[in-house]
């Protein structure tokens, strides 16, 4: 017998901000190419400023993030579809760049592994998924548990969600529909509104934006309140590739002015590590000394060289 009512969801997505349709490409089906992308950038273009109106949230975010990892904390990214893939990205970049454990950061995908590479749809649709997702992973306080989810509503990422806070995890939640739309119970919530997408409900396009500009905000920021970056240079990458190598050459020649050879040298007897290298030149110190003053500074360079500015 054919339905005859919408069941609850086809009226939930009727209404949500990042479901509705565009009326400045309405008519991009019939746009040459050129107009075509002429559309998208300027819809684009708008990102930018949605995210800076939440970085206050953002700010809190970090703090709460920045406590969990001085507690011995992991970040969890929870999404699904672009949503999750965009979290294992963010995720998976910050040891390379930061040095940091693979497990420090980490991203939860509904479908698992496999939905990274080819969309599993239907691992979104139970909150009991993301319950037995975040279980295990063996999350814990005082881990903390991010949800990325455009429209709010995705069951896995909001099951996740409440799971984390049932067990006394902070819970932060990015999300591109209005603030005064959201109604579930986290410690912070994240509302860029990007407007309707360039095509209806693609909400890769803009919403993927504005989600991956508020990954990267957090993690950084994060990291440079841990002492990861000096000045405006990672001091903490892992030499795991050539390029990262002679990246951290150029590092230490930038911030002590020696030549290409004394920086190799300097890493060399480091052990490869770029703070250890910048604080024995910096502060005339041996690898041994300039180890203990790291530790003894908390893993920042300026404080380990006695620098306050």
């Amino acid at each position: 017998m054919p339905q005859t009512e919408p069941p609850p969801l086809f009226s939930e997505l009727e209404h949500l901000a990042t479901e509705q349709r565009n009326p400045r490409s309405r008519n991009i089906d019939l746009a040459p190419v050129a107009e075509i992308l002429e559309i998208i950038h300027t819809e684009d273009r708008k990102v930018p400023e949605a995210v800076r109106t939440e970085i206050p949230y953002i700010a809190e975010a970090v703090e709460l993030i920045v406590d969990a990892f001085k507690q011995g904390g992991r970040l969890f990214y929870a999404g699904a579809g672009t949503s999750g893939r965009l979290g294992i990205v963010d995720a998976s970049e910050c040891p390379p760049t930061f040095g940091s454990d693979p497990e420090m950061v980490q991203g939860i995908i509904a479908g698992g592994p496999a939905a990274v590479f080819r969309s599993q749809e239907g691992a979104e649709d139970l909150e009991s998924n993301g319950v037995d997702a975040l279980v295990e992973a063996g999350v814990q306080p005082p881990d903390v548990v991010c949800g990325i989810a455009a429209s709010r509503r995705t069951p896995f990422v909001v099951g996740a969600i409440r799971h984390a806070r049932s067990i006394g995890c902070k819970t932060i939640y990015i999300t591109c529909n209005p603030r005064q739309h959201f109604d579930l119970e986290v410690d912070v919530a994240i509302c860029p509104v990007v407007g309707p997408e360039v095509i209806m409900g693609s909400t890769r396009m803009k919403s993927g934006t504005a989600q991956k500009l508020v990954l990267n905000m957090l993690t950084t920021a994060s990291m440079i309140r841990l002492g990861k970056v000096y000045e405006n240079m990672m001091v903490d990458l892992q030499m795991t590739n050539a390029k990262l190598v002679e990246r951290s050459k150029r590092t230490v020649m930038t911030v002590t002015g020696v030549s290409y050879a004394k920086a190799a040298e300097l890493l060399d007897r480091a052990g490869g590590h770029v703070k250890t290298a910048l604080v024995m030149h910096l502060a005339g110190a041996d690898a041994e000394e300039a180890a203990g003053r790291l530790e003894k500074a908390g893993g920042f360079v300026r404080a380990a060289i006695g620098k306050s500015r």
